[in-house]
């Protein structure tokens, strides 16, 4: 069994993990209106989220859902702007508790891996291997045992307030 690690919650709602967090948001999104009006009164917005989080008050707001079709028709649904700071900044506490306990050749979302790391293993198996099994797994984010997950990640994460 691996370590589990305490006392994650002070550095979660640092203002440092959070302004950190809030660039990392940001990156790319800048001009959209959430994200420009976070910024207008950005030190406000960021202590005025730690004080939320660090009296258990935060509550995350509504998801926007929306369709797109690329190459097939999926509906996402898209965390305000806020929420996706809080994302952010526990991602950035809890990320390298994971990294190694993830399989090698998994890429999405991951430091120093990435889409041409993944064509690049995946060309390398081509050469290698006669046959491919394309697939997609169908709902597979409404499918996650919620259940499940909260075990997984409490056998790592140690402080109930994270």
């Amino acid at each position: 069994m691996g370590r589990r690690y305490y006392r994650l919650w002070p550095e979660l709602i640092s203002f440092e993990n959070l302004y950190l967090a809030y660039r990392k948001a940001a990156r790319g999104k800048r001009s959209k209106p959430a994200a420009a009006g976070f910024e207008f009164g950005l030190e406000e917005n960021l202590l005025a989220l730690r004080q939320e989080l660090r009296e258990g008050r935060y509550q995350p707001g509504r998801y926007a859902s929306f369709p797109i079709h690329d190459p097939k028709r999926r509906l996402i649904s898209a965390a305000p702007f806020r929420d996706r700071v809080v994302h952010h900044a526990l991602v950035n506490i809890i990320e390298p508790l994971f990294e190694r306990r993830f399989v090698y050749d998994t890429y999405a979302n991951r430091k120093g891996k990435g889409t041409h790391r993944a064509l690049d293993r995946c060309t390398h198996y081509l050469r290698r291997h006669a046959y491919v099994l394309p697939l997609d797994v169908r709902q597979f984010f409404p499918s996650i045992d919620h259940a499940v997950l909260q075990d997984t990640l409490a056998a790592v994460i140690g402080d109930e307030r994270v």
